[in-house]
């Protein structure tokens, strides 16, 4: 399934986030350094995993691996824009390694500044490399525990179900509710409810 990239001496660390698009809470990024002998042939991206598998395998890499994550908050993407504030993140989560890698493949077609190792984006990497897709593993499952934990400050959002993004259920509680701190401002949506 993962075409890309010679990880065989276990030197290379996956880099992806989790929480681009949401209208509420931080953006997550996760890098992952996998032990050399790691294999798990169901592995993908986290989006395709059922909750169930994306927990299972959540379990393996964090028990088995090195691995860092870090936060771009919602005052940062409000002040300096969601990508941004997702480079921030990821840097963070390369920093958060035990070990220094060799090099970052970073998720996607840009590679943040300022990370300490070399770097190299990769399209759809969390398909074609199997450090990316555990990195949007460990992403995708801290964020949704986190807006799960946020859920219980801020209760009537639905955030244990919909993350923080714009569907239908969010939208009617911002209607009811109003614009919470964990909401990002500078979002059209939430910004246009605020003028």
């Amino acid at each position: 399934m993962f075409s890309f990239c010679d990880e065989r001496f276990g030197l290379d660390c996956g880099v992806d986030e989790a929480g681009r698009g949401p209208w509420a809470g931080p953006v997550v990024a996760a890098a992952v350094i996998l032990p050399k002998n790691f294999s798990m042939d169901e592995i993908n991206d986290s989006k395709k995993l059922s909750k169930k598998n994306r927990n299972r395998f959540f379990e393996v890499i964090t028990s088995t691996s090195d691995f860092g994550v870090g936060y771009g908050s919602v005052d940062e993407i409000d002040r300096y824009n969601i990508l941004q504030a997702t480079f921030l993140a990821m840097r963070r989560s390369v920093a958060n390694l035990k070990s220094l890698p060799r090099r970052a493949l970073i998720d996607g077609n840009s590679i943040p500044s300022g990370l300490p190792c070399s770097a190299q984006s990769i399209i759809k990497g969390d398909t074609k490399v199997v450090s990316i897709a555990a990195a949007s593993i460990i992403a995708k499952v801290t964020r949704d525990r986190l807006m799960t934990d946020l859920a219980q400050l801020h209760p009537g959002y639905g955030w244990e179900r919909n993350f923080g993004y714009g569907v239908k259920e969010h939208q009617r509680a911002l209607k009811l509710l109003g614009v919470t701190s964990e909401h990002r401002r500078s979002f059209k949506p939430i910004h246009n409810m605020l003028c």
